[in-house]
């Protein structure tokens, strides 16, 4: 973001801890809060009806919530929610808003981050429909221990289960197969990834893309 991008939003910035599972954006409901992330991981997740639900695609300090308004939407489609205890800088909708009113490149700058995120999402739901459980679930971790430090994943089987749109026995039988193989090693609200690359190459091509296109369009994740 340009320096005077930054100057513009600077004054009305709040600086926030999210707790876990704190909701960031309901589906049909007005957005009123643009979170841009330092630390953490938000989830947005798409909900058909009662425990038909998904993750669609991940936020970590590499991104934000509030695309809707970016778009010129005042809503979400989705839900959106913390999975990992986050640290934000706040923004009323309003003001941001108005903020992109008034800068001619603040917009196009974000739309980037948009076009990438919908990239992220078309590719799980490729990735979900056509490959194995277990390729998923390399994926996510990748993707999980790219937005956090360290590589200690606090996550529980509850959430993994929603992030792969999967039965909580299948998440049980995916990661023990990844300790098998000594990518991971598996406790009750924890993962350790142990060899990223090896999960990358368990990936099977699923990692990599939208993460190359995020780099050519906004910068490096990492």
């Amino acid at each position: 973001m340009c320096p005077a991008d930054i100057a513009l939003l600077q004054p009305h910035l709040r600086s926030e801890l999210l707790g876990l599972k704190t909701q960031l954006e309901t589906a049909g409901a007005p957005i009123s809060t643009v979170y841009f992330f330092e630390s953490g991981i938000g989830s947005v997740v798409a909900n058909l009806r009662p425990a038909v639900d998904a993750e669609i695609g991940i936020i970590g300090f590499e991104g934000m919530t509030g695309s809707a308004l970016i778009m010129g939407d005042s809503q979400s489609m989705h839900d959106c929610y913390v999975q990992l205890e986050a640290e934000a800088l706040s923004i009323e909708a309003a003001l941001f808003a108005a903020a992109l009113s008034e800068s001619p490149t603040l917009r196009p700058f974000l739309l980037r981050y948009v076009h990438y995120f919908h990239l992220q999402a078309s590719f799980t739901g490729l990735i979900n429909a056509r490959m194995k459980l277990e390729d998923r679930l390399a994926r996510w971790l990748v993707m999980f221990g790219d937005r956090v430090e360290g590589n200690r994943l606090a996550i529980t089987h509850e959430f993994l289960s929603v992030m792969l749109g999967c039965r909580r026995p299948g998440v049980t039988i995916a990661l023990q197969m990844l300790e098998g193989r000594s990518l991971i090693r598996s406790k009750r609200g924890e993962v350790t990834i142990r060899d990223r690359a090896g999960l990358i190459a368990m990936a099977n091509g699923s990692y990599g893309r939208p993460e190359a296109e995020y780099a050519r369009l906004v910068g490096h994740i990492h």
